[in-house]
């Protein structure tokens, strides 16, 4: 008898620890759909980008304005078509992923490209990504949005 509750007691630790393994499986799994995220990015394919989100998405981004704003797929793909059209070279170069529990990747990159007027800018940017099943259902941006020389005589 006493073999068979040791047997147990060793299952039910094994299994709570093969349980604990599957979050940085997660992890890894969203790292990795992050990396295909700026790969479409890169390639300026707004429309495989976009699907990489739920069908509305909760974005912070101060080039949205203040607060918390919905954003459709359609919307998402709109907005970096535009962007695209006045840079188009635009580029992302990731610096570095933040893996942040079971469903948050923060990522932290510059944003670069030429505007027609032959002007480059090279912008830092840190996004916190929320990852549910697979979707982007949180893109909250972070960048300085002064103009550069503001406030500057």
């Amino acid at each position: 008898m006493k073999k068979i509750i040791i047997l147990i007691v060793v299952f039910l630790v094994i299994s709570c620890n093969n349980q604990n393994q599957s979050k940085p499986m997660d992890t890894s799994r969203n790292e990795k759909l992050v990396k295909q995220y700026f790969e479409y990015f890169n390639k300026h394919d707004w429309k495989k980008m976009s699907e990489m989100y739920i069908e509305t998405a909760d974005f912070k981004d101060p080039s949205l304005g203040p607060g918390i704003v919905k954003q459709s797929r359609q919307e998402i793909e709109k907005k970096y078509a535009e962007l695209n059209q006045i840079f188009p070279d635009l580029h992302d170069k990731v610096v570095q992923i933040y893996p942040s529990g079971e469903k948050h990747i923060i990522v932290e990159f510059i944003s670069s490209g030429t505007a027609p007027d032959n002007s480059k800018f090279e912008l830092p940017i840190c996004t916190i990504f929320t990852f549910e099943n697979g979707l982007i259902t949180k893109d909250f941006t972070y960048f300085d949005n002064f103009e550069e020389g503001e406030g500057e005589e």
